[in-house]
Formats: structure tokens, C-alpha cells, sequence
């Protein structure tokens, strides 16, 4: 096992079902785990990246210590694993395309789910433009489902915007520590794949560095 500190933030490399039972509770956990679905990109199609398939993926994985790592939960994607969820829960919708239609022929699905533990209040949604080789975060993608900051940043407000501590044992590319770096949140995030965690260690260091400039 590998650990990396940058700022308040600390990323593990290791399998998260190896780690969790080691760590301390969380404010939050705000997470993209594997659906369940098999799923490859076809973004190498269109002439951009190829990515393999995403790690663990097949459907067996156990998602219980995931929700109850954290106070406040909330996890992309569990309207592919119902099965998995405690309670009815809220429901955050991230729009991807635009309120007049004119994005809707964009490669990909034009809306993403998230479950919160939740029990109280209403359901939300986010918009924030997203699709096929488009990044709204700019530049090329680092991970084939790579979430946007912002949207990142709209899920730890809706989930639990007093949170101090925030965890991410799907790190990925790092999306949502750069989004609690940003927010001042101290960030755990765990990633098994070597590549994505350096990847996740890199832009994490850089929206450190840029805080860092900005206070100063």
C-alpha cells in the first residue's frame, strides 16, 4: 500500500475493501464506485482516448462498507445496484445537456444518478454540460468516467455542505478531492488502479498549488 499527503489531502493506493476497515468515520462519503455493469468506453471510437474496462465492475462487489463509512453518503449510480441501497434515500440528477434540447444528440447518457443517505428535504438536480469527447472540466479526460468538479462540488454541498471530512474510495482521477481541495475540506481518497492514482495525486498537487497561490 502507497499513501501520498498533499495539503489536507491523503490518497491511498489499495483496494478500498482492503482500506476501509482500517480508516476512522467521515463527514462524507461522495464516491463513483463500479456499477455493476461491465462497462468500456467507447470514446477511443471517435478517435480519442482508449480506456480498459473499469476495475471490478462485474456486479459482485459489496458496496456495504461504502455506505456506512461517512456520516452522509452519497454514491453515483446506485440506480444500477437498488438492491444494495439502505433506505429510500434522495436523489440528485446531474443534467448533461442543455434546458432547450440543443445538446441531446451528444454521445453518452444525457443524465446521471447519485443516492444519498438522505431522509428529509427534497431531490435535486444539477446541470452542468458534459458529453461524449466534451469535458467540461476542459482539456482531454483522464478516466473514462471522470465526473466534472463542479458537478463534484454541487454533491458535497447538496450531501452534507458542512462536511469537514470527505471520502472517496473510488478515487479515480481525483475529481472529487480536487473539488473538496477547493472547498477547503480535508480529502481521503482511495484508488486500486497505479495509473489513475498517480494521475489523481497529479491534479490534486496542481489545485493545491493554485489554492495555495491564491491565499497567499
Amino acid at each position: 500500500m502507497r499513501e501520498e499527503i498533499i495539503g489536507k489531502a491523503r490518497l491511498i493506493l489499495g483496494d478500498c475493501r482492503d482500506v476501509l476497515p482500517t480508516l476512522e468515520r467521515f463527514d462524507l462519503v461522495c464516491t463513483d464506485p463500479p456499477y455493476g455493469i461491465d462497462y468500456q468506453s467507447t470514446l477511443g471510437n471517435l478517435g480519442a482516448q482508449e480506456f480498459s474496462k473499469i476495475a471490478n465492475d462485474d456486479g459482485s462487489l459489496d458496496l456495504t462498507d461504502v455506505f456506512t463509512a461517512g456520516e452522509a453518503v452519497l454514491v453515483f449510480g446506485a440506480n444500477c445496484f437498488p438492491s444494495q441501497l439502505p433506505h429510500r434515500g434522495r436523489w440528485l440528477c446531474w443534467d448533461k445537456r442543455t434546458i432547450d434540447g440543443a445538446a441531446d444528440n451528444m454521445l453518452g447518457s444525457p443524465f446521471e444518478l447519485a443516492w444519498a443517505n438522505k431522509t428529509s428535504g427534497y431531490d435535486k438536480i444539477v446541470r452542468v454540460l458534459h458529453g461524449g469527447v466534451v469535458n467540461a472540466d476542459g482539456g482531454r479526460r483522464f478516466h473514462p468516467t471522470q465526473k466534472p468538479v463542479e458537478v463534484m462540488k454541487a454533491c458535497i454541498k447538496w450531501a452534507a455542505k458542512d462536511a469537514q471530512t470527505v471520502l472517496d474510495p473510488f478515487c479515480g482521477s481525483g475529481s472529487t478531492g480536487i473539488a473538496a481541495v477547493q472547498m477547503g475540506k480535508s480529502f481521503t481518497g482511495i484508488e486500486c488502479n497505479e495509473d489513475y492514482f498517480d494521475i489523481a495525486c497529479r491534479r490534486i498537487e496542481q489545485a493545491q498549488r493554485q489554492l495555495d497561490m491564491f491565499i497567499n
